[in-house]
Order: structure tokens, then sequence, then C-alpha cells
């Protein structure tokens, strides 16, 4: 899901430059108050900054040593490269292919509908889940930032990740490699990134089904590799709506093709211009509550959410969170169901239906 258009404003004037003010340092909520020592403020921002930078800087190294997918790709070949996270325009869209599928697994008729934003966890159970959208519109090849994979490797962080469809075509290695990470969870995110609360009948069908396709078609060459052999990858069982929007044909579509819808509770807006590390990292380590869903982007659109997850990760283990897959989350507890799609408040993503 793309948030910019919800952290862009309309109508924006044209005003003199002001002065900035210092942004206060991360930890600084504690029981709904914010505290923070003024003479401390300097020295804290220089440490998180220092501490993101030699983090990431080490990601790539340590996610070496780190438990690796099946020994089909070499550490480098697995590692982040410069100017991938950037997008290409192209001039002609890619085409799905391949027929609808043959056959689905419906979720039962009694399954709550709606849409899952968080799951309620046992006492004691800390799990959040960190989720990334890799969105894809028909006319680009959108990036993928292996930063933000490099450091969740590094630091062993369970993560789940929506893909595209046409994102996985054009990124087909990649989205092998996030397929067989044990570490990870692949879910699918529509084919091209349109709105399903404006098409209908064929056009709907077809964002969900060619995107089913294309990830049965990554997978099914995936584990035709003689290096998978005796590994086990389950089909794409969740969804996430582009844009976070969604309506009741949209809902039904989703439903029927057995897949599993899943919003969030926390949303820190990594795509927003202008937005700093500390800002995101610190919306998702003062939000988040045990069973909380974050959505960032790893597709080159969140343009500083692996510094904001350097800085963000061991806050959160400090603070006695831990990480799981969305497959793990719904297993852990029970989902709390919201019958409307919103980014944070019900209403909020109409203006992308008159966007779009």
């Amino acid at each position: 899901m793309d948030l910019t258009l919800f952290h862009t404003h309309d109508g924006v004037k044209n005003e003199p430059p002001r002065r900035r003010r210092a942004s206060p340092p991360l930890v600084i909520r504690a029981a709904g108050r914010y505290h923070a020592s003024p003479m401390k403020t300097s020295l804290t921002r220089i440490r998180h900054t220092m501490l993101a930078s030699i983090l990431l800087t080490l990601s790539s190294v340590v996610s070496a040593l780190a438990d690796p997918p099946p020994a089909c790709w070499s550490a480098e070949a697995l590692a982040a490269k410069p100017g991938e996270e950037r997008a290409i325009r192209l001039t002609s869209p890619v085409e799905p292919t391949g027929d609808a599928p043959a056959a689905t697994t419906p979720v039962p008729r009694d399954a709550p509908r709606g849409v899952v934003r968080r799951v309620r966890l046992p006492d004691g159970d800390r799990r959040i889940a960190l989720t990334f959208d890799l969105c894809e519109s028909a006319r680009e090849i959108a990036g993928y930032d292996g930063r933000i994979v490099d450091l969740l490797r590094a630091e062993g962080v369970r993560a789940t990740f929506f893909a595209g469809g046409h994102w996985m075509r054009t990124h087909g290695e990649r989205a092998a490699q996030l397929l067989a990470d044990p570490l990870f969870e692949v879910g699918q995110h529509g084919w091209s990134h349109r709105n399903l609360a404006v098409l209908g009948g064929d056009d709907l069908r077809r964002e969900i089904d060619a995107a089913t396709v294309e990830a049965a078609r990554v997978r099914s060459e995936l584990l035709a590799r003689p290096c998978m052999a005796g590994v086990a990858i389950a089909p794409l069982k969740s969804f996430r709506y582009p844009f976070g929007d969604c309506d009741d044909a949209a809902q039904t579509a989703v439903r029927d093709a057995g897949l599993t819808a899943i919003q969030w509770d926390v949303a820190p807006g990594d795509p927003a211009p202008g937005i700093g590390a500390r800002a995101i990292a610190r919306t998702i380590v003062n939000d988040v509550r045990p069973g909380s869903i974050v959505v960032l982007h790893a597709n080159g659109r969140g343009r500083r959410t692996a510094e904001a997850l350097a800085i963000a990760i061991p806050e959160l283990r400090a603070r006695g969170y831990a990480f799981a897959t969305i497959r793990e989350l719904l297993a852990a507890g029970e989902p709390e169901i919201e019958t409307r799609c919103f980014v944070s408040r019900p209403g909020d993503t109409l203006r992308y239906r008159r966007a779009r």
C-alpha cells in the first residue's frame, strides 16, 4: 500500500523558510506523557543516528552469518545492491500471463467478514508483526530496498512482505529469495496496485487472480530448483488491499479467493516526503502494543525506512517486544476484525477513490 497521497496535502502555500526546531529524542513516552531532558536531547539524537548508521553498515556482513535461506544464493547475491531501490518508468505495462486459478480454497462462509487490524494475544506474549508492502503499478518497475532485508536478516527479525504480482514478475529472483527465507512470510498485494474499491466484475477478479497466478509461478519454479530439495513453502494466503481501501465487493472477492485480508493498526507513513528516520521510528516504538501490525514499505518508497528500523528494532527489544510473521501472529491469538478499510480512521481512504 502506497501512503504517499495520504501524507501529501493539497494547496500548500509557498512560505518563507522557517528556522528548524530540534526534534525530541526517540525514547520519550511513558504512561502517555513525554519525558525528555533538554540537556540530553542533542546527545540522544546523535547516539540514535550513529547507532542506525552502524547497524546499517554492518547488516550486510552480519546477515551472511545468520541462518540463511536455502543455499540457492551466495551472500553477495542476497545482499542489497546500490540503486536497486529506485523505480524505473515503463512505456507499456507488463501484462499478467496464465489462467486464473482452477480451484481455490475459499474461507468458510461463517468466517468473520472484514479485515484484520491487529491480534489479541495471551497475557505475556509481546510479539508484533512488521509488514512491508512491495507495491508496483502497471507502468513502472518499482524498487527493492535490500538494506531493509539485510537488516532484518542480520537482526533475526521475522517479518511479512506483501508483494504485488507485477512486482513479483519484474523482481522474480528477489521474490524467490523472500519466499525461500524461513525468516519471512510473503502475502499478495494485487496485481498492479489498483484500488479494488473502484473496480468491479472481471477487473476486480483479475487484479486478485493475476497476482495469485504469478505468486504460484514464482513458488513453483523456486521449488523445482535442486537447491530447494526437501524444503516446503506454503502458498500465499494473506492479502493486503492496495491503498488500504476496500468496499463490500472487494471484501467478497478476496474472501472467495481464499485469502485473509490484513490491514494494520500502526502506520508510520514512511513514504511521506520529508519524513525522517527518527520520526518513523518514534511512531513505531510509541504506538505498538502486543499484537500490533505495522505497515511499512520495502519498494523504495520508504526512503528512510531502513534507518528507522535500525533505531526502532533495538528499542522495541529493550521494551520486551519480539517479532512474528502474520501467520504466526494469527495462530497465537484472536484477530481483531474491522468491517471497513481505513489507514488511521474510517473514511480516510476515500481520497484514493477520487484520485484514481
